[in-house]
């Protein structure tokens, strides 16, 4: 796969989150998806981007930063959000944020097998303890 057909499924993959379209997400999730180490399948992979959507009724996955190497994928995501009560284990209570996601994937088969994701939690508690 080039680099180019790489950066289109990726593409497609946030568009799918972004319009919630689970029952399309195996089109980009492979069915043994591991996420930071951990096998969780794509029934548990979907549970945990649907609580993500719960808990942040805004939440949009806004790619700040884009780059293929096949198999891999390195992004940088932003999000401008407004969660409901905690987010990462700091009291957010519907107050708006501002962070950052770097997250690397790789692919196997044209969909994403695994999942490294490093959020920027110093950024949300930093906005936090100015307010």
């Amino acid at each position: 796969m080039s680099s180019a057909g790489l950066s289109e499924i990726y593409r497609g993959y946030i568009a799918c989150l972004n319009q919630q379209d689970w029952a399309n997400l195996a089109d980009f999730v492979h069915d043994d998806v591991c996420y930071n180490g951990n096998h969780v399948g794509l029934l548990g992979y979907r549970e945990m981007l649907e609580g993500d959507f719960r808990a942040i009724s805004d939440l949009h996955f806004d790619i700040g930063m884009l780059v293929c190497e096949p198999p891999r994928v390195a992004s940088r995501l932003r999000f401008d959000c407004t969660p409901k009560g905690m987010l990462f284990g700091s009291p957010v209570n519907g107050k708006r944020v501002q962070f950052s996601e770097n997250v690397f994937y790789e692919f196997s088969q044209g969909r994403i097998h695994e999942v490294w994701s490093i959020i920027d939690k110093a950024a949300i508690s930093a906005q936090l303890e100015r307010r």
